[in-house]
């Protein structure tokens, strides 16, 4: 399932410089981002109209994109500007071009209806650009379907598991955890409180703890707003006000997840590790190399799963009681796609009443 019609993070600003491109595919479709010589940003579809050679085999050259096949050049509003030996450009001869936007050093992509393309939708990221913040980009290839990376992160009763020797703590501690999810029809938000815990080796490294804490773990997901989830995890001392709102005195891990899907089995895991740990302290990069290994193991759960999904698709997922969050993301996710459907449909059936007799 693909929802086409929200915006999606495409990469980070800092992986399309001037007079270069990148080359991706997104809901099984072929781009090419490129930035011009005067910093314009462009998404164009990854195929020359001429013979279908792919863009990105070509070179960025000033203020247009030219096709390393024939030499035809392409702007970046998706015109073809030029055709070597010939004055006359057909229509025919432009190519499709994708709503781009940046902000907060990351790159959005629209892949739907242009007319409904809202930049003002997409959730904000402040950290990238607060300089309280440290953070570190990572770019992912994940093999496997792009809900399962969602599923994850709205599941973290994994985490005791997967993660055991990074940021898990005991078992008991997870599911024994006060839980609780809120859905208010485009949001889905999981809080976990686990007090009086155990940290974890990460934790105990990052915010110098000397005893027990109160964690806390928290999940916004909504997918109107560029499919990312926004995971604020952390901790205090014991009693000093975790769950009230006062965590100056302990230890933020915020994790930007931008969950972008290549194609029905492999995804573009675009993400950040953000604390406000002291730089001067060096936890910043002991956290993100030691955070970075907590993703790889997820990556290796995700396509172990992709794996045995695709040798027995005929199967279904079994639920529990640790689903709630997932379960309500799922039905969000549904939802949005019968609408989507049911609008194209609306679309085309208008057209059809509108075509002569």
């Amino acid at each position: 399932m693909f929802l086409r019609n929200m915006w999606y993070v495409a990469a980070f600003s800092a992986d399309v410089q001037p007079g270069k491109c990148l080359a991706r595919r997104f809901l099984d479709e072929p781009v090419v981002l490129f930035r011009t010589q005067a910093g314009r940003l462009s998404a164009l579809i990854d195929r020359c109209s001429h013979r279908a050679m792919p863009l990105s085999a070509g070179h960025v050259d000033g203020e247009v994109i030219r096709c390393a096949y024939h030499g035809l050049e392409f702007s970046a509003t998706g015109a073809c500007e030029r055709i070597p030996g010939q004055q006359r450009i057909p229509v025919a001869a432009h190519v499709r071009a994708y709503p781009v936007v940046e902000r907060d050093a990351l790159i959005w992509i629209w892949m739907g209806d242009p007319d409904k393309a809202d930049p003002q939708a997409i959730m904000a990221n402040p950290e990238h650009q607060d300089p309280a913040w440290s953070w570190r980009p990572y770019t992912m290839h994940v093999k496997a379907n792009w809900q399962l990376l969602v599923d994850n992160i709205l599941d973290l009763t994994h985490v005791a598991y997967i993660h055991a020797n990074t940021i898990g703590g005991s078992p008991q501690t997870h599911f024994s955890a006060d839980v609780s999810v809120q859905f208010d029809g485009e949001q889905v938000t999981l809080l976990r409180k686990m007090p009086d815990s155990v940290p974890p080796r990460t934790y105990v490294a990052a915010g110098g703890f000397k005893g027990r804490v109160d964690r806390w773990q928290q999940v916004q997901y909504r997918p109107a707003g560029g499919n990312v989830l926004r995971v604020n995890a952390g901790a205090c001392d014991v009693g000093t006000g975790a769950y009230e709102g006062r965590r100056d005195n302990g230890f933020v891990l915020l994790n930007v997840h931008g969950v972008t899907p290549e194609t029905a089995t492999t995804t573009h895991y675009i993400w950040t590790i953000c604390t406000n740990a002291a730089r001067e302290s060096g936890v910043p990069e002991l956290l993100f190399d030691q955070f970075h290994e907590t993703i790889c193991e997820d990556e290796r759960a995700l396509q172990a799963q992709q794996s045995r999904i695709s040798d027995t698709p005929d199967m279904r997922f079994v639920g529990i009681s640790s689903d709630g969050a997932v379960n309500r993301a799922r039905m969000l996710l549904d939802a949005m796609q019968q609408a989507e459907a049911a609008a194209q449909h609306q679309t085309v059936a208008d057209a059809a009443v509108r075509l002569p007799a």
